[in-house]
């Protein structure tokens, strides 16, 4: 059976829908893929698609993707609160089904040198795909953003790409690709507009600052036009089966009321497992030794 993979690009551009869907068309394009998530946001200025098949038409997705966006995103004119080096500021591939992360790591690999020849594009592997330890975290390869990289690219070779040349892209700045286990994206604002709150939760809750394990998070103001703005706290759960949605943000809750705050609402960035999903409403009802298998459509799809 052939391998199934995911495909998560995030694009440097949330503020112009027709140029996410000149990119999701350019996916759609491609046979033996399925389109399965894409979403946008304004305040963080990011776009995030995701899809999903065999090894070589996710590849072949991916580098129109790719293409597309040079084309239609120029980094110096970018601005948003989201971290990025690049038009792509991000390509992760992760194994789905019965495939092996080691099959995601040598497709990573295959891929960045694919596109850093392809479009002339430096690219920096992260996560399990890294040839560098350094380069495991991508808050490590996107140290210093777009503004910085460009700084010291040429100049400092501690940050020359793993792929492709010592500068950046005359458009599209760099890409990090990577291989990982399935990510949650999720986004919890606060009923506040003070910023720092949610700065200070991120930092006590982070692993990197001795919080949860395999949690990033970092706080942002949001300040959408016509709306009120709101401080929210921004994550990545990278093994969601080591700490998970429930946790974290019953965590985020009880520091936003030592705050004087709470909880406002929550958001989910494209998809998430079903178990993980199954796993806060277990949480929320008080389920003791719930499974899976007591979801009906799950029951049944197994013994199909």
């Amino acid at each position: 059976m052939a391998s199934l993979i995911e495909c998560v690009p995030n694009f440097s551009e949330g503020r112009r829908p027709e140029v996410l869907a000149e990119i999701v068309h350019a996916i759609g394009q491609i046979d033996g893929v399925t389109l399965l998530d894409h979403s946008r946001d304004e305040t963080h200025n990011r776009s995030v698609v995701t899809f999903a098949g065999s090894a070589e038409p996710v590849v072949k997705a991916a580098t129109a993707a790719v293409g597309r966006a040079l084309e239609l995103i120029d980094m110096s004119q970018h601005e948003g609160a989201h971290p990025r080096i690049g038009a792509v500021d991000v390509i992760p591939f992760v194994p789905l089904g019965h495939t092996r992360l080691e099959e995601c790591v040598d497709l990573a690999r295959r891929f960045g040198e694919l596109i850093a020849k392809l479009y002339d594009l430096p690219v920096y592997l992260y996560g399990a795909a890294a040839l560098r330890p350094d380069r495991r975290r991508l808050a490590d390869v996107r140290r210093g953003q777009y503004e910085g990289l460009k700084a010291e690219l040429g100049t400092n070779p501690d940050r020359d790409p793993d792929f492709g040349p010592a500068r950046l892209h005359s458009r599209g700045g760099a890409v990090a690709v990577g291989a990982r286990k399935p990510l949650i994206a999720f986004n919890v604002n606060l009923a506040t507009e003070d910023v720092e709150v949610a700065r200070r939760i991120a930092g006590v809750i982070r692993e990197s600052s001795g919080g949860l394990p395999a949690v990033q998070a970092m706080g942002l103001l949001l300040e959408n036009p016509g709306e009120r703005p709101s401080a929210q706290v921004s994550l990545n759960l990278v093994d969601w089966e080591e700490t998970g949605i429930a946790t974290v943000v019953n965590e985020i809750r009880r520091l936003a009321r030592e705050a004087g705050t709470d909880v406002d609402h929550c958001e989910l960035i494209g998809l998430a497992p079903t178990a993980a999903l199954l796993e806060v409403a277990a949480d929320a009802l008080g389920l003791r030794e719930f499974t899976p298998d007591q979801a009906l459509e799950l029951r049944l799809a197994r013994d199909r």
